[in-house]
């Protein structure tokens, strides 16, 4: 395994916290949850505010092809893809690319970029409905934290099976000290399970995982 940033070319943003800790109440969570319009495309406190594609992640899409030298006719799938903007940027990166996504809610996948079409499968990480080694490279950002402990680990393992070679890429909510540990529980809506990163690389280790991983962390590195 290897600790290393794929989305250091990610614009970086300025969440407050303050608003969302204030605004926030069981049913915010429980909304969130369903991973449904509101999450996706209700108001903020619900989520995102406003799921839409820019082109952010043409960039991340080019640092993951040069990480793992991947060609065109390589199969490369990203786990929690919501509408596709990862899977369309991939496609964008490198022309010919057999890129490939898949996320529990259906109303992001009813509501995805057109050019991911087909593309796009409805499931559960914890159970990946494809075969062995079926992928050149696995992308899973910010996804696995919103199963329970015992399910990350499946999960894991899963992401593991698919991925040949062990080119994959995992990166999950995590804090570096209690001050962002505060901030971080303050803004969450969806994530069950959450650690520093020692307890990421133990739960890693307990699903055999061999790929690459990072942390999405609120208020610094």
């Amino acid at each position: 395994m290897s600790e290393i940033n794929l989305l250091k070319r990610y614009p970086s943003g300025n969440p407050n916290v303050a608003k969302r800790e204030s605004a926030k109440t069981n049913e915010h969570v429980r909304v969130s949850r369903e991973y449904g319009k509101m999450y996706f495309d209700g108001p903020r406190e619900y989520g995102y505010g406003g799921y839409r594609y820019d082109g952010r992640w043409v960039a991340i899409a080019e640092d993951m092809i040069a990480h793992w030298n991947l060609k065109p006719g390589m199969r490369v799938l990203d786990i929690g893809a919501a509408k596709g903007f990862l899977v369309k940027d991939f496609m964008i990166a490198c022309k010919g690319i057999e890129a490939f996504g898949l996320d529990i809610s259906e109303y992001a996948l009813m509501n995805c970029e057109t050019e991911v079409v087909g593309r796009l499968h409805l499931g559960n990480c914890a159970q990946l409905p494809f075969p062995d080694n079926s992928f050149d490279a696995v992308v899973c950002i910010n996804t696995i934290h919103n199963l329970e402990r015992d399910e990350c680990v499946q999960a894991v393992k899963e992401i593991e099976r698919v991925a040949l070679n062990g080119n994959a890429y995992i990166q999950v909510d995590s804090y570096r000290t209690e001050e962002q540990r505060e901030l971080f529980e303050n803004w969450v809506l969806t994530a069950y399970t959450h650690d520093y990163p020692d307890g990421w690389k133990d739960l890693f280790n307990e699903a055999g995982y061999t790929g690459d991983y990072y942390w999405t962390i609120i208020g610094g590195e």
